[in-house]
Parts: C-alpha cells; structure tokens; sequence
C-alpha cells in the first residue's frame, strides 16, 4: 500500500493538514483532529474526482483506493495535541527545555531549533519507550 504524506500543523485556533503529492494542494482545517482527518479524507477524495474528470495524470494506486495517510506532526500541532494531557512542567523535565518555552512552541509563537527539537523528541521517544515498558 503507498503512503501519502500529510503535514499537520497548529495554525493559531485551528490544526491544518496540508498535502501536494497529488495532482495540487490539498487544505483542510479543523478545531480537532478527529474531525480535521475526516474532513481531509473527504477533501482528498474529492480533489481526486475532480483530477479525474480533467484528465490529470493521476496514479492508478490513487484511483483504486490503495493508499494510505501518513502524518507528520509539526512541533506546534504534536504540543498542542497533548496540551492538558502531559503539562509542560512534565514536558520540561523529559526535555531539559524551559517550560515558558514550550508554551512558545505550542502555541506556534516560536519554532524549535533543529537542537532543540531533538531534544524535545529525545524527551517523548523516551517517555514512550519508558510506558512501552510497562508489564
């Protein structure tokens, strides 16, 4: 099955998905992200019939429905998306970044560093193998 990446993004009071693999851009934005996936998927589909009736060169992977979504968390979206479940006095702890900081990042004021967003990840990648762990 082939992937079709999708770039999720905090956009002030929305969370957005954005792709261009196939045939144009595809935007959607929701105030969750429950329904920002249905909304994408049905605007995919739709971007999709409408590549199709103009004749546009769309793969044959893509017309039969072989496809999956995967997607891409931006700093801002992944930070905003467990606000209130993982504080970011937690955050600050497995990350070694200030927690004013990550407020910066998840509320897309500021973009991590390359460094930085390492260290953040570091930080979750830990966590989650920690909890992985569990028996």
């Amino acid at each position: 099955m082939q992937k079709i990446n999708v770039t999720i993004d905090w956009t002030d009071t929305n969370f957005s998905a954005t792709t261009n693999e196939v045939g144009g851009a595809v935007i959607v934005t929701a105030k969750d992200l429950g329904k920002l996936n249905e909304e994408f998927k049905s605007a995919f589909d739709f971007h999709v019939e409408g590549c199709i009736e103009d004749g546009d060169d769309i793969p044959n992977w893509v017309v039969t429905g072989e496809y999956e979504f995967e997607y891409h968390y931006t700093t801002a979206a992944l930070l905003h998306k467990y606000d209130g479940i993982l504080s970011r006095a937690a955050l600050a702890r497995l990350s070694g970044i200030n927690e004013r900081q990550i407020g910066h990042y998840a509320s897309g004021l500021k973009t991590p560093r390359p460094a930085t967003r390492i260290k953040l990840i570091n930080g979750l990648h830990q966590l989650g193998n920690d909890l992985m762990s569990v028996v």
